[in-house]
């Protein structure tokens, strides 16, 4: 069968009662986490320039769990906007990109005006994220490599895929669906460090609800538009290489479970935090005082010093894709945290002095697991007294599959993130209702009582 038609077929035939009981957790847990972030991103400029331009009109889906309302599409886009706003929300480091930021806020939004149940998101969080992962692995050089953000072009088929699970359309709608997501999809890496990056997310969101809308109004599309020779794997591909021919591993390979989520425990790219962990663990052994160092190395990779593009960062949105500022935080406040990561402490003196005392020492060789990302990264510090120090050589980030966040860990942050957006609902009970999202309706979920 032709690729966009079995992927058509797979989402089309996946049913709750068909779902691996091991990969239900996991999309739980991007339900919550992505939840907390869209909370704590709903007052950042890009989301309320966004939100005031669009000016959606009342409609049946909610803002951010602030009681505001408006139309799904919109919904989506600005909500989607809102969880990427801080880079904050979970990544994974195979798909190469955010996909609960995408795939939760277009769930959510539909399946308030569908008046969905937990089972039937879960079911299309599943589909989304296994589509995605599908595309990622046809194409082993990371779309990074020719400028592409990863989220916004995987994001809106993914999207598109879940919606229409949502909408439980047959096959054949399904695969409209995912032709136009991919006609949708758009996102470059220029635009990291700005307002647009997370724009790419809620974009990816707000298309996969009209493609799935449109495809099941009878809008019609290419049914071979992923795998033709100009269609979106051949278009999008780095080196002009991609499968577009193998039989998919959908449902018989669970992507979800070889490899879950990364949640983060720091807001900044997911580049970053290895080399945060390496130097919080240097400074755990060895409490350095600022003045005493004369050069931070940071051995990592080449493809992530593209995506980490900003060296002497001024705004905290730039900061958050800047190696220099991560190690500059972890020395001068020992954390990289919301409070670290705005404009006023990023242009702070001792901070922009930090940054130029740090170096890079790069490498080509990747991780089979994860292409594009090394085995491992390190960071070594040199003293002004001469003396040498070195931190741990960290293979999994804290907040990965492999090195999880405890659950304590993880209340903790969804905690943090709803008093930073200043949420009126109580952290307990919303925390409560997400983790039993299985058993509650899209409606039960986004009330605000």
């Amino acid at each position: 069968m032709p690729l966009t038609k079995a992927f058509g077929r797979f989402v089309a035939d996946l049913s709750p009662n068909r779902l691996p009981q091991e990969a239900v957790p996991v999309a739980v847990l991007g339900f919550t986490d992505c939840v907390g972030t869209m909370i704590a991103g709903r007052n950042e400029p890009s989301t309320q320039i966004l939100k005031s331009v669009l000016a959606p009109p009342q409609g049946a889906a909610s803002l951010y769990f602030s009681g505001e309302k408006s139309p799904a599409p919109e919904a989506g886009w600005i909500n989607g906007t809102a969880a990427h706003a801080l880079d904050y929300d979970d990544f994974e480091m195979g798909l190469r990109g955010h996909p609960s930021a995408v795939l939760v806020p277009a769930i959510l939004a539909e399946g308030e005006v569908l008046d969905a149940s937990g089972l039937d998101m879960i079911t299309a969080y599943i589909a989304g994220y296994e589509v995605w992962a599908e595309l990622a692995e046809r194409d082993l050089p990371t779309y990074h490599e020719k400028g592409w953000h990863p989220t916004g072009i995987l994001g809106a088929i993914a999207a598109a895929a879940a919606c229409a699970k949502l909408r439980r359309l047959d096959a054949a709608k399904t695969a409209m669906a995912l032709a136009l997501g991919a006609s949708e999809s758009a996102g470059i890496m220029a635009n990291f460090g700005t307002m647009t990056k997370p724009f790419h997310a809620g974009r990816a969101a707000h298309a996969g609800i009209m493609a799935a809308r449109l495809a099941e109004a009878g809008f019609t599309s290419s049914l071979d538009a992923l795998e033709h020779p100009q269609g979106f794997l051949s278009a999008v591909s780095p080196a002009g290489g991609p499968d577009r021919t193998s039989e998919p591993r959908l449902g018989d390979d669970w992507a979800i479970i070889r490899r879950g989520l990364n949640i983060k425990p720091y807001p900044a790219c997911g580049g970053t935090h290895r080399a945060i962990d390496s130097i919080l663990g240097l400074l755990a052994k060895h409490p350095v005082k600022p003045e005493e160092v004369r050069e931070v190395c940071v051995h990592f990779g080449c493809l992530m010093s593209k995506v980490l593009r900003n060296h002497q960062p001024e705004t905290g949105l730039a900061a958050k894709f800047s190696m220099e500022f991560a190690m500059a935080s972890s020395l001068i406040a020992g954390r990289v945290g919301l409070s670290e990561l705005t404009d006023g402490f990023v242009r702070r003196t001792d901070v922009q002095d930090m940054m130029r005392r740090v170096s890079f020492d790069l490498t080509e060789e990747s991780d089979p697991a994860n292409p594009g990302w090394p085995p491992w990264e390190q960071v070594r510090i040199a003293l002004k007294s001469g003396e040498r120090i070195e931190g741990p050589r960290v293979a999994a980030a804290t907040g990965h599959p492999k090195n999880p966040l405890s659950e304590s860990q993880f209340h903790d942050k969804f905690v943090d993130c709803l008093a930073f957006g200043g949420s009126a609902i109580p952290s307990e009970a919303l925390y409560g209702r997400l983790r039993a999202i299985g058993s509650l309706s899209a409606r039960a979920v986004t009330a605000i009582d």
